[in-house]
């Protein structure tokens, strides 16, 4: 039975080490390894078979509010880029450039897209002409490039893939209407799909998009009391498309300038998945985004109508995503990977189980046995896994409450900052002198002003002058 704990024992334990926890984790859970491009990787199987039904799950849910996919090239020329100075000051740290086609260098640079909104800007001003051409509702799957110094798998990579929607409307309240829409698209995804709790709200001056008129965020807690912006959606008012002509003919037949957005997930959900769910054990994955939702494993499948009976089960659960592990590898082994991998629901099926006309269900979340009757097999399961589901998502809420503290004065902020990892609720006074004291003094940035405000004091905690808006702080991945 040893042996069967190698997999385990590979995982340093999360309170231990959190940051060598989380990179054992996705190794050994082989979502993904190392490239030959410093700061790149490759997606593996199981990794990508997550970031498939979060893209399955999303693209669902856009395209009931009228989004269209569309894809836009991998390359922006130099001069295209520059049209809009806050955006490409925002960008320039991170950009990589082509310079050469072929042995040929390039009359004009080419930029590897860190972000399109250039690229949409470029195509609106040619195919948006009338009103009628309006809203424009474009998203596209695709990757893109940001030449980052320190790179974590998932979390922070060179090149990650993501979604980034590009809209076009008519009027300023359309765009501030499908900006606030798409965050709450995001906000249900991850709470419903991921069982991740997030805190929405809007981002200040300093940490909003480069080019944006606003940006509002979802920030979600990990388990190390680090927090992650888990998604993003930005107004873009008519910045971009003053900068790069994007008018349209109004039914009076004036001239105006379309109203923009942009709104984008990324890989980095992943990392989020592991680090707000997962145990000393490996993957933890909530039944609706998981690859493999009910591992079948038969025990002693040596012995006649073992394997046949794991099969017919498999056979019955076919409206779940399902497998059965018919390797000659031992039960226990067996059991160790189904839980390093994260499947959320375990049915062990052998001689006595058949003999009795049951199963043993075993969730990841809690290792919780339950013995059920084949009979009610079906029910069984489905039950299960919703309960699954919705005990993830309150467990990881329990956590983010009880990770989350108030402050009204200097001294408990910083207290709290620098002795308990988590959110820290105080007030802010609106000046970025303020927030860049914070994040200097104590490493905290302002992660979002949530949209349900807390009156906690009167004064801003940093310096003491009226407070305008409560703010969650925190440090961040």
């Amino acid at each position: 039975m040893a042996k069967d704990k190698k997999m385990v024992e590979a995982i340093t334990s999360m309170d231990v080490d959190f940051a060598q926890w989380y990179t054992d984790v996705v190794k050994k859970a082989e979502l993904c390894d190392y490239a030959s491009v410093k700061g790149c990787m490759v997606i593996k199987p199981a990794g990508y078979a997550i970031w498939e039904n979060i893209q399955n799950e999303l693209d669902r849910r856009f395209k009931e509010t009228g989004v269209q996919n569309v894809y836009m090239p991998l390359f922006i020329p130099e001069g295209l880029l520059e049209k809009e100075k806050d955006h490409v000051e925002g960008f320039a740290p991170e950009v990589a450039w082509v310079t050469h086609g072929g042995l040929e260098p390039l009359q004009e640079r080419l930029c590897v897209r860190p972000t399109s909104e250039t690229l949409f800007c470029d195509f609106y001003a040619k195919d948006i002409h009338s009103y009628r051409d309006l809203p424009r509702v474009y998203n596209q799957w695709c990757s893109v490039v940001r030449w980052e110094k320190t790179t974590r798998p998932f979390l922070r990579s060179r090149e990650f893939l993501w979604q980034g929607g590009h809209t076009a409307h008519a009027t300023a309240e359309e765009a501030e209407e499908r900006t606030i829409q798409m965050l709450n698209v995001y906000a249900d995804f991850c709470e419903q799909v991921l069982a991740i709790p997030v805190i929405k709200g809007q981002k200040t001056e300093k940490e909003k998009f480069a080019g944006a008129e606003s940006t509002y965020t979802i920030e979600a807690l990990m388990h190390d009391g680090k927090a992650l912006q888990s998604g993003t959606s930005h107004n873009f008012g008519d910045g971009f498309a003053k900068a790069f002509g994007v008018q349209f003919a109004d039914k009076d037949n004036s001239l105006k300038y379309v109203h923009q957005t942009s709104w984008g997930m990324t890989t980095r959900l992943i990392g989020a998945i592991i680090m707000v769910h997962g145990d000393d054990n490996g993957l933890v994955l909530p039944p609706r985004i998981a690859p493999t939702q009910v591992i079948v494993i038969p025990v002693q499948q040596q012995k006649e109508g073992v394997l046949d009976k794991a099969n017919e089960l498999f056979n019955r659960l076919s409206n779940f995503r399902v497998k059965v592990d018919d390797t000659d590898k031992s039960p226990g082994w067996k059991f160790s990977e189904c839980e390093m991998r994260g499947i959320p629901l375990r049915v062990e099926i052998g001689p006595k189980d058949m003999a009795n006309n049951q199963a043993v269900l075993v969730r990841r979340d809690t290792h919780e046995k339950t013995i059920i009757s084949l009979d009610q097999l079906e029910t069984a399961v489905a039950d299960m896994l919703e309960t699954i589901q919705s005990d993830m998502l309150e467990r990881a809420r329990a956590h983010r409450e009880a990770h989350t503290f108030s402050a009204a004065t200097w001294e408990a902020f910083t207290e709290l900052v620098n002795n308990k990892p988590g959110f820290v609720k105080a007030m802010w006074c609106g000046e970025q002198a303020c927030e860049d004291k914070i994040k200097e003094e104590t490493g905290a940035t302002s992660r979002c002003m949530p949209f349900d405000q807390e009156h906690l004091a009167d004064t801003c905690v940093c310096c003491g002058k009226a407070a305008k808006k409560m703010v969650y702080w925190g440090k961040a991945y």
